[in-house]
């Protein structure tokens, strides 16, 4: 179930840029990339744009420490948890210390229908006050999603309704309950699945 994009570096920056690659895990967006030689490097502004909103507007969604000065290969990563299924485009927007800055190629992403009911792990982990859990269902169920504390005692139901097909984040915003590790469990018709998260205050 894991795909992945490739996008070839034409274009110089300011660093040099070996790859920039997508992987998709879980139905979350794994972006990876390696430069070879970085000169001033501040970092990177990891900017999408959703072709779901027929938007061509270019979205900031994260940003990653450059090493400033290097001669040796430097490897990244981001991880976007806030995609829905769609296409999606990516690229890199390489700022020096000085404030200039380039782009990269541009990167394609396309996350289809499920095949499989599955539970992702929540994003971020440890969290501190919420956390986005996700789920593929690939038939309509009755699906249910509670948390519980570390003893086996419910603290919350999330969902509890027939879904159709697709893949669906629920938040888990919490403002009452002590740090420490939680379990949350889906269960769709036969399919059950629980995971461990952990809240940080």
């Amino acid at each position: 179930g894991t795909e992945y994009a490739l996008a070839s570096i034409s274009a110089p920056l300011p660093v040099e840029l070996k790859s920039f690659t997508a992987e998709i895990s879980d139905n979350i967006v794994i972006l990876k990339w390696q430069t070879e030689t970085e000169v001033d490097n501040y970092g990177f502004d990891i900017e999408r744009r959703s072709e779901n909103t027929g938007s061509q507007t270019w979205k900031k969604i994260g940003f990653i420490e450059g090493n400033g000065n290097s001669n040796s290969p430097k490897l990244y990563s981001f991880v976007d948890g806030n995609v829905d299924l769609g296409k999606y485009y990516y690229h890199l927007k390489q700022i020096d210390t000085d404030g200039s800055f380039t782009y990269s190629e541009i990167i394609e992403v396309y996350l289809g229908s499920p095949t499989k009911f599955e539970l992702s792990q929540n994003y971020p982990n440890p969290f501190n006050p919420s956390t986005i859990i996700k789920y593929s269902i690939p038939e309509e169920r009755l699906v249910t999603l509670k948390v519980f504390n570390a003893i086996g005692e419910e603290i919350i139901s999330l969902v509890n309704e027939v879904k159709q097909p697709g893949v669906y984040k629920t938040e888990f915003n919490v403002s009452n309950i002590p740090s420490g590790i939680y379990f949350y469990r889906l269960q769709a018709g036969s399919f059950v699945e629980t995971k461990k998260m952990i809240l940080l205050r």
